[in-house]
């Protein structure tokens, strides 16, 4: 974040902003175009977003999470109440869908805002 941006906008907690899917300099404008597509640039204050690459980063932690949760949850009710199969596909299918959608667009958005708030760059290589 250069000095500018500083001088013009106030301080925007990235996950907050994130989390909403706002832009990370004014915290205002949208930052997705669809649900997981990445705007071009801020309506509000005209923010590039050609920085925004948050790769696989947000899809692994979805689903090191998820799975974790999911997985412990369904293990912890077939051994306290041993429910049918069926009963098993009805709950954790449509949770587990559920949660990983929210979860993947909550983080796509944190990390993009996290790599403005801390001038994330891909790495680089010198040949010196």
């Amino acid at each position: 974040m250069d000095k500018q941006d500083q001088a013009l906008y106030p301080p925007v907690d990235p996950i907050a902003a994130g989390l909403k899917g706002r832009c990370p300099r004014c915290g205002e404008g949208k930052l997705f175009d669809g649900y997981l597509s990445v705007k071009k640039s801020c309506v509000n204050c005209g923010l590039d977003y050609g920085f925004a690459d948050a790769g696989d980063g947000p899809a692994v932690f979805v689903i090191l999470f998820i799975g974790f949760l999911m997985v412990g949850l369904a293990l912890w009710t077939e051994v306290n109440y041993a429910p049918p199969l069926w009963l098993h596909f009805i709950l954790w299918i449509p949770l587990t869908i559920g949660l990983c959608l929210w979860l993947l667009r909550a983080l796509k958005g944190v990390l993009i805002d996290l790599q403005y708030k801390n001038s994330a760059q891909e790495g680089q290589i010198n040949n010196d």
